[in-house]
């Protein structure tokens, strides 16, 4: 499929050579990198100043909306990456990021409080998806009620529809009191966390089967037991072939009671009715170390969705442990293998996101970007890249997720 790719005149760039692009466009689709406030040389500008990077970062956004041929009040998803040592009051963060968006924005988000960033003094990276008709006419938008407390500013919604899109904010273990639901127990939250993403669904007519994607970030480290039990949990909503998904730990998440959120993507059709889907998971590919119903790939219609792809094997245990650049080149061979199954191929990729092992510092950036930026030709994907400390399994060193577009299957299959 026809893509354009945009790098703004005098925009940021990384301190060394890649083969990406800060906005793609595919039809009606827009995807923008992970923007960050650095100079045109890779320099860390305002540094640690994150109300002044938050709206460097929205400017940096419309800039690339813009050349894509959209605008800040055509997003559909944000995601927020922005450092908090527990210190942060993300209510605050929230309304900065809402104070560098139009009235007309309306836009499912999720924040994602993480340690460090890629650089030292960089506090705030945003990626964004957005939505508009490549004719140029206007594109409805249909919205959940409200099935969380009233936390999030105006500009913000629990979710949104859009053509056959549908994007559900990060959902939390709390009722529309606020109220924490489950205590303290993982399970007991993902289940209302479940109940929430339902709930937003059924204002669109969907359910858990018109679900393409998860992202699911969860309070612990590296260990089995902070993945194992909240992953069986939300499982258990899917039949078997399910949804692409992803999983992330984290250190701590905003709210200190809280020790899961879940984001959704899902697709349905414009008449109300499931759409058919094409799964993959190839002989070659890894499995967890318990079974679960998700897939490796999922193509509907024209969109393409990948799970995480990290270097283990077929038991669930590291191969190349904490070793970062095996493991990249593992984790993209990965990607091929599956793109190719539901005949698409690196050209095909609209987006990026890896989260990575390392220490906030360019080193660990330095040691998987450019690895990754190398298995597409130039012009590239939009790109994400997070540091954490850990990762779901002791030894894993990076996991790389993607969006892609291809031309739709001829036969539904």
């Amino acid at each position: 499929m026809q893509k354009k790719h945009v790098w703004p005149r005098g925009h940021w760039n990384w301190p060394i050579s890649v083969n990406h692009k800060h906005g793609v466009r595919c039809g009606d689709m827009m995807w923008v990198g992970g923007q960050v406030n650095l100079s045109p040389e890779g320099e860390v500008l305002n540094p640690g100043n994150r109300a002044a990077q938050t709206a460097a970062v929205l400017g940096n956004i419309d800039r690339v909306l813009t050349e894509l041929g959209g605008g800040l009040e055509d997003l559909v998803s944000l995601t927020c990456f922005y450092v908090n040592d527990g210190s942060v009051d993300e209510a605050e963060f929230l309304q900065q990021v809402a104070d560098g968006l139009p009235d007309a924005a309306c836009t499912a988000v999720t924040t994602v409080p993480v340690p460090y960033l890629a650089y030292d003094d960089m506090l705030v990276e945003i990626e964004c998806i957005a939505m508009g008709a490549a004719d140029g006419s206007d594109m409805a938008r249909q919205y959940a009620s409200k099935t969380t407390p009233g936390l999030r500013p105006k500009k913000f919604c629990t979710a949104v529809r859009c053509g056959k899109m549908i994007f559900v904010s990060a959902q939390s273990p709390r009722d529309k009191s606020g109220a924490l639901l489950g205590g303290e127990d993982i399970m007991q939250q993902t289940g209302a966390v479940a109940a929430n993403i339902h709930r937003a669904l059924g204002d669109f007519g969907a359910g858990f089967d018109d679900v393409v994607k998860i992202n699911r970030w969860y309070a612990g480290g590296d260990a089995i037991e902070d993945f194992e039990p909240a992953a069986l949990a939300f499982a258990a909503n899917f039949t078997e072939p399910g949804p692409a998904a992803t999983g992330v730990p984290l250190p701590r998440l905003a709210d200190p009671e809280v020790k899961i959120q879940i984001a959704i993507i899902a697709m349905l059709g414009e008449n109300g009715e499931h759409l058919p889907r094409r799964h993959v998971w190839p002989d070659s590919l890894w499995d967890w170390h318990v079974h679960l119903p998700y897939q490796h790939g999922l193509k509907c219609g024209q969109m393409i969705f990948l799970g995480g792809q990290v270097s283990i094997n077929k038991k669930g245990e590291p191969v190349d442990p904490n070793e970062l650049t095996p493991q990249t080149h593992q984790a993209m061979a990965h990607i091929k293998t599956i793109l190719n199954a539901l005949g698409a191929d690196y050209d095909d990729v609209c987006k990026v996101m890896a989260v990575y092992k390392g220490d906030c510092g360019a080193d660990a950036l330095h040691a998987n970007l450019p690895i990754r930026s190398s298995y597409f030709s130039n012009p590239g994907p939009a790109t994400t890249g997070v540091p954490l400390p850990t990762l779901a399994y002791d030894g894993m060193s990076i996991e790389i997720d993607i969006y892609a577009m291809a031309e739709a299957d001829q036969d539904p299959f």
